[in-house]
Parts: C-alpha cells; sequence; structure tokens
C-alpha cells in the first residue's frame, strides 16, 4: 500500500532542479508558442536568416533596409518558439511495489523531479501510470502552478496488476501522436516480451529514454535453501532449492537479459540506462540524464 505522506521531492534537491532544462535529441515542432527556440524558422523575434521573396510571402517581414540598398526583396527569417511535449510513462504493475527502497517510490520519485524541470521551463509535461493498459494520466499540464497536482498525482499512485507495455504503449501511441520526449521507467518484468511495447514507442519517433529499474534483492538475491516463490502479479508457483550453482545462473541469466534489452533498445535509438534503488534518486537525475543528453 502506497504511504502518500512520503516526500517525493526535498526542498533542498527542488532548488537544485530550478537550475535545469530538459532537452530533445531532437528537434520538435509543437501546437503552440513555447518558451523553446527550435530550428524551425517561423516569427519569434531571435534573427535566423534571410531568403528571397516570393510571391504570396507576409510583406511584414520584407527588409526595407535591404530593398534601399540593393533595390531587391528578401525576408526575415526567424527561430521558431515551440512546445518541448514530455511524457513519463510510470510502470504500476504489481512487481514494482519491492524492494528497499521500493522500486515504486523510486520510480515516482524519477518522475516527480523529472515532471517539475519540465513545468519550470514551461514544458508540456504529461504523467501516465501503466500496468495491463493504461490506467491513470494527467496529461498536458504546462507551468510550475501544476507542480502540485503532478506531485499529488504521483504520491496517490499504487503499484497493482500484471505489466503489459505492449497494450499500454499502443494506447499511448494512440493517443498521443505528437513527437516529444518520452521517459520509459520501469522493472521490465514482462513475460511477454518489451520489443512489441517499445516499437509502438519508436513507430511515433518519440525521443524515448528507458530507466530499468531493479531493487538490490533482485540483481543479488540473499535467499538460500528450500523456497516456495509465488509471482506476485499472476499468482503462478514454484518450489525450488536455492544453491550457490543456481544464484550464479540466476545473475548471468539477469545479466543476459539486461545486455540483450539495452541491445535492443540502443541498435532503435532508444537511450537505455540501469539502475538500483541502492543508487540516491538524485544521482539519476543530476548524472545519469545529464550524462545521456536529456538534462543539462
Amino acid at each position: 500500500m502506497i504511504d502518500t505522506s512520503v516526500e517525493l521531492l526535498s526542498p533542498d534537491f527542488i532548488a537544485r532542479l530550478d537550475q535545469l532544462s530538459l532537452v530533445s535529441r531532437k528537434m520538435f515542432a509543437g501546437k503552440m508558442h513555447g518558451e523553446r527556440l527550435t530550428k524551425r524558422r517561423g516569427e519569434s523575434v531571435e534573427f535566423a536568416d534571410y531568403r528571397n521573396y516570393v510571391s504570396g510571402d507576409d510583406l511584414r517581414f520584407l527588409d526595407w533596409n535591404i530593398y534601399a540598398r540593393l533595390e531587391r526583396l528578401f525576408i526575415k527569417l526567424f527561430l521558431q518558439e515551440e512546445d518541448l511535449h514530455v511524457s513519463i510513462l510510470i510502470d504500476t504493475s504489481k512487481s514494482m511495489d519491492f524492494g528497499q527502497p521500493i522500486k515504486s517510490l523510486y520510480a515516482r520519485r524519477v518522475a516527480a523531479a523529472l515532471a517539475y524541470i519540465g513545468l519550470c521551463n514551461f514544458d508540456r509535461v504529461s504523467l501516465y501510470a501503466y500496468a495491463d493498459g493504461l490506467h491513470d494520466q494527467l496529461a498536458g499540464i504546462r507551468g510550475r502552478r501544476w507542480m502540485f497536482k503532478a506531485i499529488e498525482f504521483l504520491a496517490k499512485l499504487a503499484s497493482d496488476g500484471v505489466s503489459n507495455l505492449p497494450a499500454a504503449a499502443k494506447q499511448f501511441a494512440i493517443r498521443h501522436p505528437q513527437p516529444g520526449i518520452v521517459i520509459l521507467i520501469s522493472d521490465f518484468m514482462e513475460k511477454a516480451g518489451f520489443e512489441d511495447g517499445l516499437r509502438y514507442l519508436m513507430g511515433r519517433k518519440y525521443d524515448v529514454y528507458a530507466l530499468h529499474v531493479l531493487s538490490p534483492d533482485e540483481i543479488d538475491p540473499p535467499f538460500t535453501g528450500d523456497l516456495r516463490l509465488t509471482d506476485v502479479e499472476d499468482d503462478d508457483v514454484a518450489e525450488i532449492t536455492v544453491s550457490h550453482a543456481l544464484l550464479a545462473r540466476y545473475r548471468r541469466t539477469l545479466q543476459a537479459y539486461c545486455e540483450r534489452l539495452k541491445d535492443h533498445c540502443t541498435r532503435r535509438g532508444v537511450n537505455y540506462m540501469f539502475t538500483s534503488t541502492n543508487v540516491p534518486f538524485d544521482q539519476i537525475i543530476l548524472n545519469y540524464f545529464r550524462q545521456r543528453g536529456l538534462v543539462r
């Protein structure tokens, strides 16, 4: 059960976030003018270039000074200011309700920090929670005044149900056709695989970041002896004897799975990052995402 009294962001950390902004590796054109300069030429106040006048051009942008000198008509071009759409997809399936610190809390703290940076920079921020599909959302918010609602939304998210990334990613792609940054935060414990889910996201040409979150006990299990294990999502049961050889095989299998996920992401232009929940979440924002170019 989620404790909504847990503080997601401390005041000291928020003060550090005030100096940051989110950056897309791609340039996107939004639906309305924002505060972010793109390479698309439009009507903002920052001059970009000239081009020859052609019939039908807006006469307001003729440069009459050049015409007086050269007797030729040139149109002034400007850098366009556009919205950057930032969408954060948070895995809230039952498997996220595990670990110390708990994976779901870790994911919500990372999401809160990224949302805060986006809102402070007047980006268009959307938060989506998913398990077997999208089930909660706070979409299209813009401006610092929405931060309280964003924190409230994240604090109330509970982990339940079976993860189905393909279904959630397909729903997201249909609801969110405009390009932008997509940050996917999950433990990627997908029995059906992760490939189809990532394919839906890449099909929309989003700038995708995948943060793979596991707990220390999942990376290096402290268990030995005879155990009866129950899958928290679908209640599958397995009775096993945990030996040193079995633990070594488990670690090799997990490492191979993480490498396969990383390779799949890298080949398709998805920026993959792995973390354990024993890594302070502020390092994910201030170091990991900064090194990958998402935060500056």
